[in-house]
């Protein structure tokens, strides 16, 4: 019995670690004022101080305040891509198993495909085909998370479509959008939400990467991809809290959200819950 409640209370610890570390960052990101980003030659390249913690840039902004802000745009366009993967996957992943065999073997070809394709690449082409911006890392993002969400909603699917109670309800004439509404779309949101919890890492990261690279989010659009590659021009000078700071704060943030995702997988597993 204690080792079950230390065991499960280290795990909601752990999860509460991380979801306090992202509020935190974004009641941070609310409440600094926007005047510490008007430009101060005076106060231009200093290196970390108890009123500077970030240290500030080239212009004199103060880099706190711009990473936190930043960050917040990586987190809200991470938000929205991982989403829409998350939806195209769940569509996806029951009409693979609901359809009947023609519509899973297309299903599992476009999975193998898209899986075969590099991310970065293929969000950089979508991206840079509708024009960049906030819309085109988003649709990058989104359409490029899906596919093994797909697989794991599928197999779920295929493991209870032939349930007693789901065999009752196609017997009292149910249709197939009653059964997969009312009986499967709830069996599976764990899987979902959990699912989705895994995606927003990888879509923060993603965007961070395509914005370094310069085919992501423009120059007007402050970020945490844009800082890190304004970063790189100074780095060679000294300022190394330009690019040092921003990341770690990144990996920190990216790590939280991947440790929640984790953690939920492992409560709403039976295996791992009951030990």
């Amino acid at each position: 019995m204690i080792k079950k409640y230390n065991a499960r209370s280290r795990l909601i610890f752990s999860l509460s670690m991380s979801i306090g570390i992202i509020i935190i960052a974004l009641i941070l990101s609310y409440s600094l004022s926007d005047d510490l980003l008007v430009t101060d030659f005076s106060q231009k390249s200093l290196p970390p101080s108890w009123l500077h913690l970030f240290g500030t840039d080239w212009l004199g902004r103060d880099m706190l305040t711009r990473t936190l802000k930043g960050l917040r745009l990586s987190l809200a366009v991470g938000f929205v891509g991982a989403f829409v993967g998350a939806t195209i996957a769940t569509c996806l992943g029951i009409m693979a198993a609901t359809l009947g065999k023609k519509a899973d073997a297309i299903i599992s070809w476009l999975v193998d495909m898209f899986i075969g394709i590099p991310h970065l690449v293929f969000i950089i082409l979508i991206s840079f085909m509708v024009g960049g911006g906030v819309k085109g890392v988003i649709l990058g993002v989104g359409l490029t998370h899906w596919p093994s969400l797909t697989r794991i909603i599928r197999n779920e699917v295929l493991s209870i479509k032939n349930s007693e109670y789901i065999k009752l309800s196609r017997n009292f004439g149910k249709s197939r959008a009653f059964i997969v509404i009312g009986h499967i779309l709830p069996h599976i949101l764990p899987q979902i939400m959990v699912g989705f919890l895994l995606l927003f890492p990888h879509a923060i990261i993603h965007e961070a990467a395509i914005t370094f690279l310069g085919f992501g989010l423009s120059v007007q659009t402050p970020s945490i991809g844009l800082i890190l590659s304004e970063a790189v021009k100074h780095i060679s000078i000294g300022d190394w809290w330009l690019a040092v700071f921003p990341g770690l704060l990144l990996i920190l943030i990216v790590k939280s959200f991947d440790g929640i995702g984790e953690q939920f997988r492992m409560l709403i597993n039976p295996n791992s819950a009951n030990q």
